[in-house]
């Protein structure tokens, strides 16, 4: 589990093919890796990178091996990543840590097209074309999604577009500060979002087979 807060961006030196998949090796940035802490980098770790949760299988030094799989690729922009390529990188939360953005899983929903940047001051409001439309109905006004792994608010949403507002900051620190018009960037929409949905959909579905109110509810007589 993810908060959706960038701890720092890594770079990429190496993507190699591998069993229909890639293995990605990731430069890690200054004051993120080994020494950091001992349980945060080992071997069968998690690490999100661009927003995906992936798996260390290798860590030495200032690098990391993660493996990629065909669903990881399909799904994501992890496939179009070549060496030099900057990303976002951050550790799980910890239990009892803070949590300051959103839950995050690093399970990537799917793919947004950036449709146009502007510039708002020093902040910019970026709106993007979503590439699975059926993602729309859990986009949401004030409602958080992660792009690229990093945890914004969404400002308009539409049938088949949506606009975040980033400040200086976070312009700075991550990869979205890269973003042009045409880039596509990893969405993951907000967990509790689906689960309401599940949830709602099988209460529908119980009420229509029972033709009745849910158990404990009872309808108003006389």
């Amino acid at each position: 589990m993810f908060t959706g807060i960038v701890e720092g961006m890594g770079e990429v030196k190496a993507v190699v093919p591998e069993a229909g998949g890639v293995r990605l090796t990731v430069a890690l940035p200054q004051g993120l890796g080994p020494g950091s802490s001992d349980e945060d980098f080992r071997i069968g770790g998690s690490l999100a990178v661009d927003g995906a949760c992936l798996t260390m299988t290798s860590v030495g030094g200032r690098e990391v091996i993660c493996q990629v799989i065909p669903e990881t690729l399909r799904r994501t922009t992890l496939g179009r990543l070549r060496p030099g390529a900057r990303v976002n990188l951050e550790r799980p939360v910890r239990v009892g840590g803070r949590l300051e953005g959103h839950w995050v899983q690093g399970h990537v929903d799917g793919r947004a097209r950036m449709l146009e940047r502007q510039s708002e001051g020093e902040s910019a409001r970026f709106r993007f074309e979503l590439l699975a439309a059926e993602l729309a109905r859990y986009l949401v006004p004030k409602g958080s999604v992660a792009l690229d792994g990093v945890s914004l608010t969404v400002g308009q949403a539409s049938e088949s577009s949506f606009s975040v507002y980033l400040i200086p900051h976070t312009l700075e620190v991550t990869v979205l500060g890269d973003r042009q018009p045409g880039d596509e960037v990893n969405v993951e929409v907000d967990i509790l979002a689906k689960y309401m949905e599940r949830l709602v959909g099988r209460e529908s579905g119980f009420l229509a087979a029972a033709g009745s109110s849910p158990p404990g509810v009872r309808g108003r007589q006389g």
